[in-house]
């Protein structure tokens, strides 16, 4: 079921001043929820209840929480939203906009604003529905990507989409770079959108599910290096893990997680797929499936993240020959 479906915007009194609830958690959803507080009267903001970061357990506001005490709008933070779907329902919204909200809406919070809730998406739908589209995007190797403004339903990202905007993936861009971007752009995608989403005048494209791709959470196996793998495979899930949770393999046992690296054109038949095949200026080369990719930034398990070229100094035993798993 769409939400908004049979519904008769001409029967709905457009507000000057919409009554409006923003749902965010993380980092990504700040820009969009600032771009509608230089616009819009915000009603209250439904973020993730504060949690214990970092070894020593820092209780830690969301930036969406901080944002909205920032501003002295109402801040809502149910550990599960249906506890809280009265409170939503009493403040009357016209309008629920969520973005990177970090729980699934239940039908029973769709339906409660009069113009439905709307999503701010970070892909062009319907490619890479769930969770971690930014990483998927640049691990599985897209060329572009983009923000969608869509209405939302009951299925994972399947509601109609409202409007889009499409940006290039840079061979340069990480999950961290192409983070950045894609955040304000859904900020400005959104401010040109909503005006004729409050009258009324909006596009409403329905989703060609034989179109669909999927961008899940990524998993720890997700992050785990298989040197069985192209060249350009490898690069593409290192930089789709940078800046987080980061790509892995193994060396004598111990983790080391890799930040940066690229290709190179060389062929080693004799050696084997995680072999450590050369030491360069810049950090050392390690066998692939069809050639080589060299680290340049790694970080040791227990250190911090540091220059290869720097642990090849520090490192006690020869290098060449070594098995990464």
């Amino acid at each position: 079921m769409l939400v908004g479906d049979n519904m008769n915007l001409e029967d709905i009194e457009i507000k000057k001043d919409p009554v409006i609830i923003f749902m965010g958690t993380p980092e990504f959803s700040k820009p969009v929820l600032e771009g509608l507080i230089s616009k819009y009267k915000i009603r209250a903001v439904v973020t993730q209840p504060d949690r214990p970061v970092g070894r020593n357990g820092e209780i830690r506001y969301s930036p969406i929480k901080e944002v909205a005490l920032k501003n002295n709008i109402l801040c809502l933070q149910p550990e599960k939203i249906k506890s809280s779907l009265q409170e939503i329902n009493e403040l009357e919204p016209d309008l629920i906009v969520t973005c990177a909200y970090g729980q699934i809406l239940p039908l029973e919070l769709l339906l409660i604003p009069k113009m439905g809730c709307i999503n701010v998406h970070a892909s062009l739908l319907p490619k890479l529905r769930g969770g971690a589209p930014i990483h998927h995007a640049i691990i599985d190797g897209y060329t572009e990507t983009g923000v969608t403004i869509m209405y939302m339903a009951e299925g994972m990202d399947s509601g109609d989409i409202i409007s889009q905007k499409k940006i290039d993936i840079l061979e340069s861009d990480t999950a961290s770079t192409l983070h950045d971007k894609l955040s304000l752009v859904g900020r400005d995608l959104l401010l040109e959108t909503l005006p004729s989403i409050l009258d009324g005048t909006n596009s409403r494209i329905v989703q060609d599910e034989s179109e669909v791709t999927y961008g899940f959470n990524i998993k720890r196996e997700d992050e785990k290096i298989d040197f069985n793998k192209t060249g350009k495979k490898i690069v593409n899930q290192v930089r789709g893990l940078n800046s987080w949770p980061g790509a892995y393999c193994t060396l004598d046992g111990k983790i080391m997680k890799v930040w940066e690296c690229y290709r190179t054109d060389e062929y080693y038949d004799q050696k084997l797929p995680g072999e450590i095949t050369n030491i360069y200026s810049d950090g050392f080369g390690v066998k692939v499936s069809n050639g080589e990719v060299v680290f340049t930034v790694i970080q040791p398990e227990g250190k911090k993240k540091m220059r290869a070229i720097d642990f090849i100094n520090g490192y006690n035993e020869n290098l060449i020959g070594k098995i990464l798993m």
